[in-house]
């Protein structure tokens, strides 16, 4: 579980599809490939930044968990979030969040930016990253934080 309940979504956007496996409360990236400009484009694709942090644009927060199901044994259990890998991922772009996708040890106030890996960090990695918000607490004894998401 990546995310707790207690958030406020200002702003959200359903308009990417991911073709990866991923779990909700990372910051993903749009594929280098280009997105497309239509609701139901094939090219209007996200990843999760897996190399380097230089160069890419977040997209905004993943809300759902990406599963690579066998869908003629289960079901999509949408009680817990899960998309399909290849499916529409619901992102964030502005409101708060409280995450355990955190790296390292932030403060209340620090700016927040994103990892390889798609994490939160209080640390700009190589001054590369793009900033994505702020920290409104310091981790918790489970390891979450509160972060206010303001991607443009």
């Amino acid at each position: 579980m990546a995310l707790r309940p207690d958030r406020n979504e200002h702003l959200t956007d359903l308009s990417f599809f991911m073709n990866e496996t991923a779990e909700r409360g990372i910051v993903v990236v749009h594929s280098t490939g280009g997105s497309g400009s239509a609701m139901d484009d094939a090219n209007a694709k996200v990843i999760s930044p897996v190399t380097t942090v230089s160069g890419k644009n977040p997209a905004g927060l993943l809300l759902n968990d990406v599963v690579n199901l066998d869908l003629t044994r289960q079901h999509i259990n949408f009680a817990k979030d899960e998309m399909q890998q290849g499916g529409k991922v619901l992102l964030l772009r502005r409101g708060w969040v409280v995450s355990d996708q955190i790296s390292g040890t932030p403060t209340v106030g620090a700016k927040a930016y994103f990892t390889v890996g798609g994490q939160i960090s209080a640390t700009n990695q190589d001054s590369l990253s793009t900033q994505i918000g702020r920290f409104l607490s310091i981790k918790d004894a489970d390891g979450y934080a509160k972060v206010d998401i303001n991607i443009t």
